[in-house]
């Protein structure tokens, strides 16, 4: 992870997305998306998200304009 890398709280990572805390919530419980995961190991501790794992999965759903025009359509 860089080291200009901020991890995100759920919250911070929902506002980000426009979501609801139940969106990355639900990333991270089906492991869908890189996280971090602070305090004791095996235990519930506290869970921040890689600025940059929220741009790549971003990234990843980005759907390209069609630029050609479709046949049959008027201009």
């Amino acid at each position: 992870m860089p080291d200009s890398d901020r991890l995100l709280t759920v919250a911070q990572a929902a506002e980000l997305l426009g979501t609801t805390e139940r969106f990355p919530r639900r990333l991270i419980a089906e492991r869908r998306i890189r996280f971090t995961r602070l305090g004791e190991t095996g235990k519930r501790g506290h869970v921040r998200i890689p600025e940059s794992a929220l741009r790549e999965f971003i990234a990843a759903g980005l759907v390209e304009p069609i630029t050609a025009p479709h046949p049959g359509r008027a201009a």
